[in-house]
């Protein structure tokens, strides 16, 4: 694995991303993920030693969230390992104003190591690849009730972030927050799209309690039913309605709007309703 990029979840949201574009640039990787040679598990830490051996630089995503129960632990080791086996660098996927995540980026800036932390707004793209895929398919949307404007960042601009500070040591110590250019409601988001596609989709909000059954309708297992409501329970809350200039400042220019995101994705047809 000498000069490899140990790349986390590289069949994930953000890490296939990331390891697309280091490949692009002829930087050599290795896939940590449970298809991976050797494979990687967060469950399988006697594996660790032998993903790890001979690298670098690890860029770490951690699923499903920071506040599962075990993450931190988990965690912790992980890097305690990444340094045994001689990691000299750490870039580390986290989230805005989360305590857990707070407290797991510590656990990477109090390595010894070179790091870098990301944290990361919520992504454009859980409309298109991910949760409300299916419900912008269905030509309905539900969230539970919120106030709170999310600045949605565009997944290849944070992996675009990623990738330099992998691959520039003038990033190492900094905490990146990304976001887009623009707040925005999930009302707003659903319009952008229904105008993009010139296809009605109904936006509704529900208190908690009939957004939590519609996902078990759904057949959404129970861990992310309890991660989507802890995130629109405790982060949608307006403690993120900001936007930071992090995008632009390391990559010299403006991020992704929410609009140019709907073009891009509704070029490739992912939004085609079913009828």
């Amino acid at each position: 694995m000498a000069n490899e990029i140990l790349v986390l979840g590289a069949t994930g949201k953000t890490g296939k991303r990331v390891a697309g574009k280091l490949q692009k640039m002829g930087i050599p990787i290795r896939a940590g993920s449970r298809n991976g040679t050797p494979p990687f598990d967060w469950d399988n830490p006697e594996n660790w030693p032998a993903v790890l051996d001979g690298g670098q630089k690890v860029y770490i995503t951690y699923y499903p969230d920071f506040v599962t129960p075990g993450a931190l632990e988990k965690i912790r080791r992980f890097v305690d390992t990444a340094k045994k086996t001689g990691v000299q660098q750490l870039v580390f996927l986290s989230g805005r104003g989360e305590k857990e995540a707070e407290e797991a980026e510590r656990i990477v800036t109090d390595s010894g190591l070179h790091w870098t932390v990301v944290r990361s707004s919520w992504f454009m793209q859980n409309f298109s690849e991910f949760h409300f895929l299916d419900y912008i398919l269905g030509g309905h949307i539900t969230v539970p009730k919120h106030k709170a404007l999310e600045p949605f960042v565009d997944l290849d601009d944070l992996a675009d972030v990623v990738v330099e500070a992998l691959t520039d040591e003038k990033h190492n110590g900094k905490i990146y927050e990304l976001t887009g250019p623009e707040l925005l409601s999930f009302k707003d988001a659903t319009r952008m799209i229904s105008e993009a596609i010139n296809k009605p989709i109904v936006y509704e909000e529900v208190d908690m309690d009939g957004y939590v059954k519609i996902l078990r309708d759904y057949q959404i297992p129970e861990d992310v039913i309890w991660l989507m409501q802890y995130l629109f329970t405790e982060v949608l809350d307006g403690r993120n309605e900001s936007i930071k200039n992090d995008i632009e400042n390391v990559l010299g220019r403006k991020p992704t709007t929410f609009r140019e995101y709907v073009a891009k994705a509704s070029q490739t047809g992912i939004w085609n309703i079913k009828n």
